[in-house]
């Protein structure tokens, strides 16, 4: 590759290539931009001197400035596995090292080596992320997100964005006329979405992130999930809104593994964040990400992969119907598992929002969802605030187009009528769900919990009992464990789906 670097730019890395080979003691491995040496724990990383439509690597200054962007960036994503960035220099006797006197003859990025197993794509089509693992990158991502500061003024050009895959996309064999039809399709989404797009930037969700957050550019480091290699050469691609960078990730679990793996890291993601509004961006986002990932196979001689990402971002623009669904009922009746169960076949990818106040609680006192409080913020004045907010984001979420789940105890008649009436404002219709199981059946699950939100005890539920209104008007279900309780599920999505609620 160092040949043809050579041939087509006239930059000779070879000599550098060959010495970082003895260092690593294997030859590179290769992606489009770079060379990675992987050594016992160290790893060199050398941007190529190419020169292709989105950037330009040619000369040794630009090569350089890059590096060091790289380190910026990632760094204080993952403390330690970035290092530093060193010169390749050549010594007086004309051989080359790393670092010393001398003149550079290129820079390369030093990073810690990770085991392969640990990379979460590869981890993923080995045997697939486990709920908690996908809850870790979800707080891994959100954590990140919250701590980039806005860009203020900046609207990200995504018609720009939207366009320039044109080129790509044909330029790597993909049919024109499904390529033209999705941008015309993308473009008008993003006209609908102007708006919104606006407010977005106004209120601070722009900022310079990852840019490139798929399962490949996340890995298992110190144990837990951490991003790296941020998008460094475009800060037009790295300056958006953090549901544009989220969506890579939603698109990639649902292609590697499916859309339930997708709407836990969406749920868990906003249970973190609060960031509900971001649903409204997610069908055009989500497209232009598959749209990507079509022509990136496709000039990477995956031509097999190409067809699902290409069917993928026409389907992700298609309107889909919208619903708000409450689930209640006492404590242990299943509430959450039953939402978390149902979101995935509901409404458009990843699947229905599921709005928890057990997680709007712990955001609201700055714990984590699996943090127990105390007895003292489940005073009225605390769970009316927390209703409060349930309900405003049910209505923003419903506004912006996604089937929601309200999942709460719903004890107080009061707080269902908050969320039949945000259904109502944001025009979608509405079903309440009211769930019920024996004592001694809600006494067992209690009993056998561990990291979940819910600070319910048996105490609690025994207090509840007292003040059990029902169902009232919401449909009621008795919930079942086992084997049948998966059978149920499916029922109840396929009613939901197919009855008039939804159409």
């Amino acid at each position: 590759m160092a040949s043809r670097i050579q041939a087509m730019t006239g930059v000779d890395q070879s000599e550098t290539v060959a010495f970082l080979t003895r260092q690593a003691g294997a030859p590179p491995v290769e992606t489009h931009i770079s060379f990675l040496f992987l050594g016992r724990d160290t790893v060199w990383k050398l941007k190529k001197a190419v020169r292709l439509p989105f950037l330009d690597f040619t000369r040794l200054e630009d090569r350089h400035h890059f590096c060091k962007r790289e380190l910026e960036l990632n760094a204080p994503a993952a403390p330690g596995l970035y290092r530093d960035v060193v010169p390749i220099v050549r010594l007086r006797d004309g051989s080359v090292a790393i670092g010393g006197a001398g003149e550079v003859v290129d820079w390369v990025v030093r990073m810690a080596r990770v085991p392969a197993d640990d990379f979460l794509d590869v981890r993923a089509a080995a045997s697939g992320l486990s709920p908690s693992l996908l809850d870790q990158i979800a707080d891994a991502v959100a954590a990140w997100h919250m701590s980039l500061p806005p860009v203020l003024g900046l609207r990200p050009d995504m018609e720009a964005i939207t366009q320039g895959n044109v080129p790509s996309a044909l330029g790597a064999g993909l049919p024109e006329t499904e390529v033209l039809a999705w941008r015309d399709a993308t473009l008008g989404g993003l006209r609908t979405l102007a708006a919104w797009r606006d407010a977005r930037a106004a209120g601070g969700l722009v900022r310079r992130c990852h840019g490139d957050l798929h399962l490949g550019n996340l890995c298992l480091w110190r144990g837990r999930p951490t991003l790296f290699d941020a998008l460094e050469f475009d800060e037009a691609l790295g300056n958006i809104d953090v549901a544009y960078d989220l969506a890579f990730l939603l698109m990639d679990l649902e292609h590697r593994l499916d859309r339930a793996a997708a709407n836990r890291v969406l749920n868990r993601y906003v249970a973190r964040t609060g960031d509900a509004d971001l649903v409204a961006g997610l069908p055009v986002f989500l497209s232009i990400r598959a749209m990507v990932r079509a022509h990136v196979e496709a000039r990477s001689g995956h031509p097999g992969r190409v067809g699902g990402y290409l069917t993928a971002a026409a389907r992700y623009l298609e309107p889909h119907p919208r619903v708000v669904i409450a689930i209640g009922g006492l404590p242990g009746t299943g509430k959450s598992t039953l939402a978390r169960a149902l979101a995935p076949s509901l409404g458009a990818a990843p699947g229905a929002l599921v709005l928890r106040s057990d997680e709007i609680r712990k955001r609201q006192h700055g714990a984590e969802p699996e943090q127990r409080l105390p007895r003292s913020a489940y005073t009225e004045e605390k769970s009316a605030a927390v209703f409060n907010e349930l309900a405003r984001l049910v209505e923003v979420a419903a506004r912006g187009g996604q089937t929601v789940i309200a999942d709460a105890t719903f004890l107080d008649l009061a707080h269902r009528s908050l969320i039949e009436a945000a259904a109502a404002r944001a025009g979608v219709k509405f079903l309440g769900i009211w769930l019920s199981a024996a004592q001694e059946v809600l006494e067992r699950r209690i009993d056998a919990r561990s990291g979940d939100a819910s600070d319910a005890t048996v105490e609690v539920l025994r207090a509840a009992v007292r003040n059990n209104p029902g169902p009232v008007d919401w449909h009621a279900v008795v919930t079942v464990d086992g084997a049948a309780a998966q059978i149920q599920v499916s029922a109840l999505a396929n009613c939901i789906i197919s009855s008039h609620i939804v159409s």
